[in-house]
């Protein structure tokens, strides 16, 4: 097996949110025991509610926060042992970039558009003048953002060119991996078209691997290879996308595909695990409160509707079920 070009492994990340009656400080478990590998020119889906980790568990992976505990091996070094600060200032920055979900709130109002894909060329290249500008016009027209939109300032562009010069500013570094957050939530849904059309394009040109973080399954499944499925900090269901969105085993999964818009058509496992209508997949109650959690009961407990006593003294390990799906769910692997 080829070496991936991210690998994750255990990453944890907890905020103290307060101190608790019994003593010591309470912990917000954001992003609790969650691996995976991104592979060379792979595209990976990040999927789950609101709240479930996906943001707190991209800034990790791009060193925007330091981690409790695990490792982020990319490009063969643990960059989760570099305090964020040095990981800004070493080469590997430059390799692990970010498009923010809003191109508006990401773009410094004071900047043109030639200085905002300029200033990463700068800091971390090194670079002025004429290579500058060239650096600058060649990420431009990558986008297919007009030369003359270059002298205009955020506030003068649309929705669309701002989210182009968000990845410019972002490809303009030649990175290996581009993380996704959320890219195309701000846009209208014609210029998501267009923009996510720009994304598989660009991919498949500079041979990038993405992390693709989004609310839209029917996006994850046309865009992905695998899909990671996040619930409460953890990961719960994990696979190719294809196999994952067609017959998905954990019942959070099969209640996401359920709730997703019609264009999914797939034909999951029902409760059970066995050939079924994921239609009929839905969530009761309330999310467990992610502080303090127990760490010997699944997270689900409480929503699921298969759940069964074992469920609720230990907590379900990410399993194999064959062709590189995997379930954290006692029945779903039981069943499988």
């Amino acid at each position: 097996m080829t070496t991936p070009l991210l690998s994750v492994d255990g990453l944890v990340k907890h905020f103290p949110v307060g101190k608790r009656a019994s003593g010591g400080r309470s912990l917000l478990h954001a992003v609790d025991d969650v691996s995976f590998t991104i592979g060379e020119g792979e595209t990976v889906g990040l999927v789950g509610e609101s709240g479930c980790g996906k943001s707190t568990l991209v800034k990790l992976i791009t060193r925007l926060l330091d981690p409790t505990a695990g490792e982020i091996v990319f490009a063969g070094e643990n960059v989760a042992s570099l305090p964020a600060r040095d990981f800004a200032r070493s080469a590997l920055r430059a390799r692990i970039q970010k498009v923010f979900q809003d191109p508006t709130d990401s773009l410094n109002p004071r900047f043109t558009a030639f200085d905002l894909i300029a200033d990463p060329l700068r800091r971390m290249r090194g670079l002025s003048g004429e290579a500058l500008r060239a650096g600058v016009e060649a990420a431009a027209a990558d986008v297919a953002l007009p030369h003359p939109l270059l002298t205009r300032y955020p506030h003068q562009l649309s929705g669309g060119q701002k989210a182009r010069i968000g990845i410019a500013r972002a490809i303009a570094l030649e990175p290996a991996l581009l993380v996704l957050d959320e890219p195309t939530a701000a846009l209208d849904v014609s210029v998501q078209a267009v923009i996510l059309h720009l994304l598989a394009e660009l991919k498949d040109r500079l041979g990038m691997s993405y992390l693709f973080v989004s609310h839209d399954l029917n996006v994850v499944r046309l865009l992905c290879d695998r899909v990671l499925v996040m619930y409460l900090g953890r990961i719960v269901e994990s696979g190719p996308a294809e196999e994952v969105f067609r017959a998905p085993k954990h019942p959070y999964t099969q209640a996401l595909v359920a709730a997703a818009p019609v264009g999914l058509d797939v034909h999951a496992a029902d409760g059970s695990g066995g050939d079924g209508g994921v239609a009929s997949a839905r969530l009761g109650g309330e999310p467990r409160s992610p502080i303090d959690p127990d760490p010997a009961c699944c997270r689900f407990v409480g929503r699921c509707p298969i759940e069964i006593e074992q469920c609720r003294v230990a907590m379900p390990e990410l399993l194999p079920l064959g062709g590189g799906h995997r379930v954290a769910c006692h029945r779903g692997v039981s069943a499988a």
